[in-house]
C-alpha cells in the first residue's frame, strides 16, 4: 500500500467513523425527530446543513468537471442551482414552515383536498429524487475507485453501507448533525486545493481572484482564462470563454435548474426542521452563505483543472514546450485512472504520443470522463497526498450527504404519505417508524442498482432530476399558495400532465425510446425540439403544468370556501400556528 493509499483511508475512516458516531449521539426516537428533527435546529446549523444536503458528488466533483470541459456554457449550473434559493427563500420556504406539515405530499394532499393528488405527489417525488440518488451513486463510486482502489462496483455498495447506518439509525436527527460534520469537511477539502493550485498558477492565494489574474511565470504574461483559450484553440478546441450553445437552450436549462431547486422534496424538507417561520427564512440566507463559498470557486477549480491537464499533455514552456507527452513517460496520476476505466488512451497513428487535439478522430485521449477533474486535479498539481486524501473525504461526504437527505424524502413519503396518511391511518408512531426505516432501506438497494449503470456524469444526471421536480412539483406548490382557484383535479391534471411530457422527452433524446432503423440517434441534439436539451425541458414541462392546472381548474368547480380561506391563512402572518 502507497503513502497515498494509505493516507486516503485514514482520512476517509475518520470521516466515516465521525458521521457514524454523531447518528448513533442522535439517533431518532419519535417520528417527529425522525421526519423533522424535532423543529428544533439552529438557523445557522440548519443553513450549514443544508448546504451538505444541497451540495451533491454534482456540485463538488461533476460541476467543475463540467466547467473545464464546457467553458462559458456550464454557467447554467451556477446560476440556476444557486438562483433555485432566491425563489425558494421569497415564494416557498417561509409558507410551507408556517404550515407546518412534515413533507411535501402532506402539503399537496391537503391544500387540494385529495388523496390521489398526494399520491401522485409522491410519484413525483420519488421519481425525482431516485433519479437525483442516481447521480450521487456514481460520485461515490468514482472516488472510491479510484483513491480507495477499489472497483467501481465495490466503491458503490461500500457507500451504500455508510448511508444505511446513519440514515436508517438517525432519521432526519442524525442525517442533520451529520451533514454539518459533512460540510465542514466537503468544504475544506474544496478550498484547500482550490488555494494552492491558485498560487502555483497565479501567485493569488483566492481562487475567485486568481481566475482573473495573469499567469506566474508566463513569458507573455497572459491572463490565466487568455492563456486557456490559446492552449485550446491552438490544439483544435473551442474557446473557453465562447459561448457555444443554443441561446434559448441555455435560458431553459437555467430556468429549469432554478425552479428544479426550488422544487425539490429534500431541499424543502430541510425548512420544516427550524423552530420558527423566520428562521426558515433566516436558513435560506445562511444556505446560500455556505453554498456561494464552493460555487464562486468551482469555475476557477474547472478552469484551473483543464489548464493543467492540457499543460501535462502538450507543455507550453520547459524542455519539452509544443510536444506530446510520450505515453511510456506519463505521470503516476494519468496510470492511476487508466486503472479505474475513467481515463483511456489509444494511440491511433502509433508514435507512442499522447495527441489531445479538438478533432475526434485524430484525438488519442479517447476517455476522459469529466467526473474526474476535481479530483485528478490535486494529484495532476502534485500537491501533498494529504490534500490529495482530503479531496477524496470530500468529494465522499458530498455525495454521502445529499443521498442521506433523498432517502430520507423517499422514504418519509412512502411512510409518512402513503401507509400513516392513506393506507393505514390508524399506525402507531413505532410502527410507522419501522415503516420509515424499512423504506430507506428498500430506496438504498434500489438507487444502488441503477447507480451501477447511470444514464450520464454525476451533474447530467442530476439535471434531469432538476427538471423532473421543476415539471411537477414546483407548479403545484406555486399555485398552493398563490392561486386559491386552482383545485384538486386541475392540480393532479397538471402533475401528470408535466411530469409525462418531461419523462417522455428524456427518454425519448436520451435514446432509451431508440428504435432501431429510424435515423433519429440517441441523445442527437440535431433532432431536440427547438434545441432544447433534455436536461433543459423542465421548464417547458413546468409551463406545461401550470397551463393545464389553470384551464382545468377553471372548467371545473372551484376549491371549498375552507381551502380558499386556507390559502390566504397561508400567506397571512400570524394566522396559521402549527
Amino acid at each position: 500500500m502507497d503513502n497515498l493509499q494509505l493516507m486516503t483511508y485514514i482520512v476517509v475512516g475518520a470521516t466515516f467513523a465521525l458521521y457514524i458516531f454523531i447518528a448513533i449521539k442522535a439517533r431518532a426516537a419519535t417520528t417527529g425527530e425522525f421526519y423533522v428533527a424535532g423543529k428544533g435546529v439552529h438557523p445557522v446549523l440548519n443553513g450549514m446543513a443544508t448546504g451538505a444536503d444541497w451540495m451533491s458528488a454534482a456540485s463538488f466533483i461533476s460541476m467543475a468537471g463540467l466547467i473545464a470541459f464546457k467553458g462559458y456554457d456550464a454557467s447554467v449550473f451556477l446560476m440556476g442551482w444557486t438562483g433555485g434559493y432566491c425563489l425558494l427563500a421569497m415564494l416557498l420556504a417561509p409558507y410551507l414552515r408556517k404550515y407546518g406539515k412534515f413533507t411535501v405530499p402532506e402539503f399537496i394532499g391537503d391544500r387540494y383536498y385529495s388523496n390521489i393528488a398526494r399520491v401522485v405527489a409522491v410519484i413525483c417525488l420519488i421519481t425525482a429524487s431516485l433519479t437525483y440518488v442516481i447521480g450521487q451513486m456514481k460520485g461515490i463510486g468514482v472516488a472510491f475507485s479510484r483513491f480507495l482502489e477499489l472497483p467501481f462496483e465495490t466503491g458503490l455498495f461500500v457507500g451504500m453501507g455508510i448511508v444505511f447506518i446513519y440514515a436508517v439509525l438517525g432519521g432526519m436527527k442524525g442525517v442533520t448533525y451529520t451533514q454539518i460534520a459533512q460540510y465542514c469537511v466537503l468544504i475544506f477539502a474544496y478550498t484547500v486545493p482550490a488555494v494552492f493550485i491558485s498560487l502555483q498558477l497565479t501567485g493569488n492565494a483566492v481562487p475567485q481572484l486568481g481566475l482573473g489574474a495573469h499567469m506566474g511565470g508566463d513569458a507573455n504574461n497572459l491572463f490565466l482564462l487568455d492563456k486557456l483559450d490559446k492552449t485550446l484553440v491552438d490544439l483544435g478546441f473551442h474557446e473557453y470563454t465562447l459561448q457555444k450553445g443554443n441561446t434559448l437552450n441555455i435560458f431553459l436549462y437555467t430556468l429549469s435548474l432554478m425552479i428544479g431547486t426550488a422544487g425539490l422534496p429534500h431541499v424543502i424538507t430541510r425548512f420544516f426542521t427550524v423552530p420558527k417561520v423566520k428562521d426558515a427564512r433566516s436558513s435560506v440566507g445562511w444556505s446560500l452563505v455556505f453554498i456561494a463559498i464552493l460555487y464562486t470557486t468551482a469555475p476557477a477549480v474547472g478552469a484551473m483543472a483543464r489548464l493543467n491537464l492540457m499543460e501535462t499533455i502538450h507543455p507550453t514552456s520547459g524542455p519539452n514546450a509544443g510536444q506530446w507527452l510520450k505515453y511510456d513517460e506519463r505521470p503516476d496520476w494519468f496510470k492511476n485512472w487508466e486503472k479505474t476505466g475513467l481515463l483511456k488512451f489509444e494511440d491511433k497513428n502509433g508514435d507512442g504520443r499522447i495527441q489531445y487535439v479538438g478533432d475526434k478522430e485524430k484525438n488519442e485521449m479517447v476517455k476522459v470522463d469529466r467526473d474526474i477533474m476535481v479530483l485528478a486535479n490535486p494529484e495532476i498539481a502534485k500537491l501533498p497526498n494529504w490534500v490529495i486524501a482530503l479531496v477524496a473525504a470530500g468529494g465522499i461526504a458530498a455525495a454521502l450527504s445529499t443521498a442521506a437527505g433523498l432517502l430520507l424524502a423517499i422514504s418519509s413519503s412512502i411512510s409518512h404519505d402513503l401507509l400513516k396518511g392513506i393506507i393505514a391511518p390508524n399506525m402507531t408512531d413505532k410502527s410507522e417508524l419501522l415503516a420509515s426505516r424499512i423504506a430507506m432501506a428498500c430506496a438504498i438497494g434500489v438507487a444502488g442498482y441503477f447507480g451501477l449503470h447511470p444514464p450520464g456524469f454525476a451533474a447530467q444526471v442530476v439535471a434531469l432530476a432538476f427538471g423532473l421536480a421543476a415539471s411537477s412539483i414546483f407548479p403545484a406548490l406555486m399555485m398552493g399558495i398563490f392561486v386559491k382557484r386552482v383545485n384538486n383535479v386541475g392540480a393532479v391534471l397538471g402533475m401528470l400532465s408535466g411530469l409525462g411530457i418531461t419523462l417522455v422527452y428524456i427518454f425519448w433524446f436520451k435514446g432509451w425510446f431508440f428504435v432501431p432503423g429510424t435515423n433519429m440517434a440517441p441523445n442527437d441534439a440535431a433532432h431536440w425540439f427547438l434545441g432544447i436539451a433534455p436536461e433543459a425541458f423542465g421548464a417547458v414541462g413546468a409551463l406545461v403544468n401550470f397551463v393545464v392546472a389553470y384551464l382545468v381548474s377553471s372548467i371545473t368547480p372551484a376549491p371549498p370556501e375552507h381551502i380558499q380561506h386556507l390559502v390566504e391563512d397561508i400567506r397571512v402572518p400570524g394566522i396559521i400556528k402549527r
